[in-house]
């Protein structure tokens, strides 16, 4: 399909958008392996926590003491038994890495510092009515239901809808080229009839008067 015949006259493919790189295959099932895996394990983790009674709190904490357990019992008996110890990798950061780490934290801080007070002095009343469309629809999506639920169905979204357009591209973008065109037309005879009665409307109050 040519990209004057694509949604928004775009002139990239799905794939390019998505970056074109391993992410955009894993989203487009490129990776099916990788993306039934990722599938699999987050509808795992959603169902441990909603149907279990477990917080991300609780469990992390819960896995991260199950895990010191067995490690410092597998230490201790292997010094006993003469065995080697644990094969745990050398835990430590470099300078260099918490200094990228630092520097990339401080440059995104310093944006949404920035961002921020424009919003705040009004300098930029377009990112302002952005800004309050999406917090008030987080606010509503986030009354409807909770965060977990939330994310997996975020998720379960970017796998599956990019992957159904892509598939699906030509059929759905000539459907939407058609609905967009009824619904110009729709437009322009609404305002060709508005505008007719206004002036009308007009021209009758400028006889009367």
């Amino acid at each position: 399909m040519g990209s004057s015949s694509r949604l928004f006259n775009r002139q990239r493919t799905v794939h390019e958008i998505f970056g074109g790189g391993f992410v955009a295959d894993v989203i487009l099932w490129r990776q099916m392996n990788i993306t039934i895996g990722i599938l699999l394990v987050t509808l795992s983790s959603w169902v441990v926590f909603e149907r279990s009674g477990y917080t991300l709190l609780s469990l992390v904490s819960s896995v991260l003491l199950l895990l010191a357990v067995i490690l410092f019992l597998w230490a201790k008996s292997a010094a006993i038994l003469n065995r080697p110890a644990p094969p745990l990798p050398r835990l430590h950061l470099s300078e260099e890495t918490v200094t990228e780490v630092a520097s990339l934290i401080r440059t995104r801080l310093n944006a949404l510092l920035s961002i921020s007070q424009d919003i705040a002095l009004g300098k930029d009343t377009k990112l302002f009515l952005k800004v309050a469309a999406y917090l008030l629809l987080i606010s509503v999506v986030g009354g409807l239901t909770d965060f977990l639920t939330l994310g997996y169905a975020s998720l379960l979204i970017v796998l599956t809808i990019p992957a159904l357009y892509e598939r699906y591209e030509d059929y759905l973008d000539r459907y939407a080229e058609m609905v967009f065109k009824k619904s110009h037309q729709l437009y322009l005879k609404v305002d060709v009839e508005c505008i007719g009665r206004v002036q009308n409307w007009t021209l009758e109050r400028q006889k009367l008067s």
